[in-house]
């Protein structure tokens, strides 16, 4: 027992010599914020004093947890309250009893943090089994393409994500690179997101064209009959040795064309996948000179948001690629990727992120 309890007292030291402790603590307190608290509730407080905000904060957010609690976790949780402000005085001719309660409120409120610990780390186990799934349907390996230099990464926002990076054989022997961003993300996202990328492995080599290819991956996506789930997607095919690709935009951000200081978007010809049936889809084409680059990205990136609340934005995003024209592709997305995170300042992020960059490197 004397020796748990040194190791304990030496992680709680080590937690504290790691500092940034009150910029985590920050952090935290806007998580629970922006998690507990609805937009309209948000709203109505920003019009409020910082005296009425408080204590309208400190209700709602009581209100809201209770709500999100088990029954038996939310009556534990109240009996804490309860012995937190209730007092047992008797004072009669033969009884004199005076008790404080509120230590006792302790013990209900570490019953419901362990029941919830638990819960959240039995999930996390199937969460990490989900995310190691998820990590082997990634690309092994950036792709060689005669005359092209391709260099991609992704990063989830929580353990797994609906970010689609994908590298596959075309239709005609070219080969095709896929950007996908699924609508949400965590486990759900995840999901879905599987889906898409074994939808359009199986669609892609055997499709006469891009048109096509969107209207089927639209097809199987809208009879899956999710509501509010649908999927953004940028697929482009090259051939080696050829400077053209073909392209297809499917509701995804604007691609960056980049040739020299000159920055073009490709922007979506269609609705986002799964969204409505019957959607028809427009196949794009484009030239790239010795040097010009494409750049895709998800919008976890241009949302991306710093502590104050503002976004990264497309802004931002296009200074740090025209910062890039002169790199390798690997070098361009990690200087997008670490100029987005000097942005953030630490901030956890809210959404997936996903950079790829595809640069001409043949004449």
């Amino acid at each position: 027992m004397a020796g748990d309890g040194v190791r304990l007292r030496d992680l709680i030291f080590d937690d504290v010599k790691r500092g940034k402790l009150g910029q985590a603590y920050r952090r935290d307190l806007r998580d629970i914020y922006r998690f507990y608290l609805t937009d309209e509730q948000r709203e109505r407080l920003a019009h409020m004093g910082p005296f009425k905000r408080f204590f309208w904060i400190a209700g709602w957010l009581s209100v809201n947890l209770l709500r999100r609690l088990s029954p038996s976790r939310r009556v534990l949780l109240v009996l804490a309250a309860f012995l937190f402000v209730f007092r047992v005085n008797v004072d009669r001719a033969d009884l004199h009893l005076d008790i404080d309660t509120s230590r006792l409120a302790f013990f209900p409120v570490l019953m419901v943090l362990m029941l919830e610990l638990k819960d959240k780390l039995l999930a996390r186990d199937e969460i990490e089994v989900a995310r190691q799934v998820q990590l082997s349907l990634l690309p092994k390996s950036q792709p060689s393409i005669d005359g092209w230099d391709v260099w991609s990464a992704t990063t989830p926002a929580n353990d797994v994500g609906g970010d689609l990076i994908d590298y596959l054989e075309g239709g005609g022997g070219r080969t095709g690179i896929a950007l996908g961003d699924v609508a949400g993300k965590g486990m759900g996202a995840a999901l879905l997101c599987a889906k898409l990328q074994a939808t359009l492995r199986a669609l892609a080599p055997v499709a006469t064209n891009l048109e096509t290819l969107g209207a089927s991956l639209n097809g199987v996506l809208e009879r899956s009959g999710l509501d509010n789930r649908y999927a953004t997607l940028f697929y482009a095919e090259i051939a080696a040795g050829s400077s053209e690709l073909r392209y297809l935009n499917a509701g995804h951000n604007p691609a960056l064309l980049v040739r020299g200081e000159t920055i073009e978007p490709l922007a979506a010809s269609s609705l986002p996948l799964g969204m409505l049936p019957g959607m028809a889809y427009t196949q794009g084409v484009a030239t790239l000179g010795r040097g010009d680059a494409l750049v895709l990205y998800s919008d976890g990136i241009t949302e991306a948001t710093n502590a104050s609340g503002e976004e990264y934005g497309l802004s931002r995003l296009t200074s740090a690629v025209r910062a890039s024209v002169s790199m390798s592709a690997e070098a361009a997305a990690r200087h997008i990727v670490e100029s987005a995170g000097r942005f953030v300042d630490g901030e956890k992020p809210h959404d997936d992120q996903s950079i790829l960059v595809l640069r001409r490197t043949g004449a």
